[in-house]
């Protein structure tokens, strides 16, 4: 089952706070409203992940506006999957993600981009900072599944 982690929801209302700011400090807009209320009931139960199913519609609609405002892919263009690893060097991601990435919710993106900023082994994390930090959108479309 397709997840959403907590930490997506604050990224996608710090998002929509910058996007939309309060006109008066109190009012929000609808999509941090949504937002905010999906966060308060995670923090109120001690959950740290919600599914993506029964999440309420304005809430995943401005989750999904702020995920289409981050990479695609933890890829550098360095993928030792193809050279046989079972975890690639330059993302992170097991060699099952990088094959079936094209064809994963975004909740499962985000998941799989999650575990690999958690454990930071791969060379995005440490050697090869600066060529994650361009972002992949100089890279060929080949190199970004």
């Amino acid at each position: 089952m397709a997840c959403i982690h907590i930490t997506d929801i604050e990224a996608a209302i710090n998002y929509w706070r910058e996007k939309k700011p309060s006109p008066d400090g109190v009012t929000l807009a609808p999509e941090l409203r949504a937002l905010a209320e999906v966060y308060a009931l995670m923090v109120f139960h001690h959950e740290d992940e919600a599914a993506q199913q029964g999440f309420p519609a304005q809430a995943y609609a401005a989750w999904k506006a702020w995920y289409d405002t981050t990479p695609d892919t933890p890829c550098i263009a360095i993928c030792s999957t193809s050279q046989g690893d079972s975890v690639c060097k330059g993302c992170g991601r097991t060699f099952d993600e990088v094959q079936h990435w094209p064809a994963m919710s975004p909740e499962e993106k985000r998941s799989t981009w999650r575990r690999s900023t958690i454990e930071g082994d791969a060379w995005r994390f440490n050697r090869y900072r600066e060529r994650a930090a361009e972002g992949v959108a100089a890279l060929p479309t080949a190199a970004r599944s």
